[in-house]
């Protein structure tokens, strides 16, 4: 992955983005060449040296099976958008200014390791559950569910692991601008407030290099 200096994150911020992400693409070499399916993890930071992403997938899902000997690879995205040019100040002095993309975003290197296990899967499905059902007035849990029906469920699904190697991840957010172009960054995606904006504009305040100058 490119990072140029001003986009590369620090480490709490990486791990940030790997506990509190949505879907993520597993990809993953296989006879066939690059396969991909995309998976609700959830990160384990005490599996080895840099933790691990647990997820589960569909027995009927060949990849699990066909994935061959080597790295594993899976993209954690974060909050993204669009910005306008439109909402940078010294677009007024100069007019030398283009539209851009501000993400978030890990590209997670690993072993490949498949859990064939209900107890396994049983337990992260309920860790990933619990996750996702915090905020609700009435959380869902497993427990709900008959217990004949869930066995038949775990049966239908197995278990994957990616244990982290390394992390490649690239904050984009504005860093490389004036301070006066990320205030008008963040005042845009405040009022457009359209799908991840809201998150967007509260990540470019985070990261704002000039903020401690402020």
């Amino acid at each position: 992955m490119y990072v140029p200096e001003h986009f590369m994150p620090g480490e709490a911020a990486v791990r940030e983005l790997l506990s509190n992400h949505g879907a993520s693409d597993l990809i993953t070499m296989t006879p066939q060449g690059l396969q991909a399916t995309l998976l609700p993890f959830e990160f384990d930071p005490d599996t080895g040296e840099h933790g691990a992403l647990i997820g589960h997938m569909a027995r009927g899902n060949d990849q699990w099976r066909q994935s061959v000997q080597g790295e594993a690879m899976v993209i954690v995205r974060g909050a993204e958008a669009y910005v306008t040019p439109s909402w940078y100040a010294t677009k007024e002095e100069h007019h030398r200014v283009v539209p851009t993309w501000n993400y978030m975003i890990a590209h997670v290197y690993g072993q490949l390791v498949v859990h064939d296990d209900p107890a396994w899967i049983e337990a992260q499905i309920r860790r990933l559950t619990d996750r996702h059902e915090t905020g609700y007035a009435e959380p869902w849990s497993v427990d709900q569910a008959p217990a004949k029906f869930i066995e038949r469920q775990l049966r239908a699904v197995v278990g994957v692991e990616v244990v982290i190697s390394r992390i490649e991840a690239k904050f984009k957010l504005s860093q490389n601008q004036p301070q006066e172009n990320i205030e008008g960054v963040i005042a845009g995606l405040e009022a457009r407030g359209q799908g991840d904006d809201s998150a967007v504009a509260a990540a470019v305040r985070t990261h704002n290099p000039h903020a401690s100058a402020c």
